[in-house]
């Protein structure tokens, strides 16, 4: 009996009436869209949470997402399943060399003083991202004993949370990294079969996490920051949602601060406080 109820759950189909209310929610909640293109996409993912709550169609769902109990339970699983988390570790690598030759040493001539460099990783995914940064300011802190530095990575998927919290990777994740770096900043499990490294424990130790929607009026966090990588996130907004959220970064940015954002987006003719430096570089004004 229940091999037939996952049978009928797999084979659940998605209307378009059903893909319109359900699409809207997800853009509603997280400014992310959905066009009818998605629609495969989106039946394929949400089968999951068919199947975690046992319900045998789109229709049954939709009501659920709607009801009461669903506006404040299901907002969250939903989201994490739909939401896109592809990320690499030094992606865009350019952002990184800006890092090490211009926002670092600026940094520390400003603040001959003992200061704490802060950075935000906006879309954190599984975070690859923020133990890149903590890797690169490691590295200069080697050269710069009176430099510290902390990093928040935030997402909009608790699930992918855990999994940056947990810093465990494929061994194959780490492949186009230098053999130095692994050496110092990976351990390898002891399971040669299942094949994982952990970033190590003082790298950890730099970086946390919390869930962050970009669609939340203000954002509620601790600092502001000296830089904020906030790459390959805008390409799922509309413009108007794009300049609002690159505003509401812009509050968390230290006057002189830099925001990085990825190489296929474009806040050009945006109303923002920010001045380009390279092509997916800006500072804040």
């Amino acid at each position: 009996m229940v091999d037939e109820t996952l049978n009928r759950i797999f084979a659940a189909k998605m209307t378009d009436e059903e893909f319109g209310l359900l699409s809207e929610f997800v853009y509603k909640n997280s400014g992310i869209k959905m066009p009818p293109a998605k629609k495969i996409m989106l039946q394929s993912r949400l089968q999951k949470r068919l199947r975690e709550l046992k319900i045998t169609s789109f229709k049954d769902y939709a009501d659920y997402v709607f009801s009461d109990e669903g506006q404040k339970k299901e907002i969250v699983h939903m989201l994490d399943v739909v939401s896109t988390n592809k990320t690499d570790f030094f992606r865009e690598p350019v952002h990184f060399d800006f890092l090490n030759s211009n926002v670092l040493p600026e940094f520390v001539q400003n603040h001959r003083v003992k200061n704490n460099f802060k950075v935000w990783s906006a879309g954190c995914s599984s975070g690859e991202e923020p133990y890149t940064v903590a890797i690169t300011l490691n590295e200069f802190k080697k050269q710069n004993p009176d430099f510290d530095y902390s990093i928040l990575g935030t997402d909009i998927s608790s699930d992918i949370l855990q999994k940056a919290v947990a810093a465990i990777y494929k061994e194959e994740r780490i492949a186009n990294i230098p053999l130095e770096l692994k050496k110092k900043y990976f351990l390898k499990s002891k399971d040669r079969i299942n094949k994982t490294v952990r970033v190590v424990q003082d790298l950890r130790k730099k970086t946390r996490y919390q869930r962050l929607n970009f669609m939340d009026i203000t954002y509620n966090l601790p600092d502001v920051y000296d830089i904020v990588f906030c790459r390959n996130v805008l390409i799922y907004f509309n413009r108007d949602i794009q300049e609002q959220v690159i505003n509401r970064l812009c509050t968390k940015i230290k006057s002189g601060g830099y925001l990085f954002i990825g190489h296929s987006e474009s806040i050009l003719g945006m109303t923002v406080p920010l001045e380009q430096i390279k092509p997916t570089i800006f500072r804040r004004i």
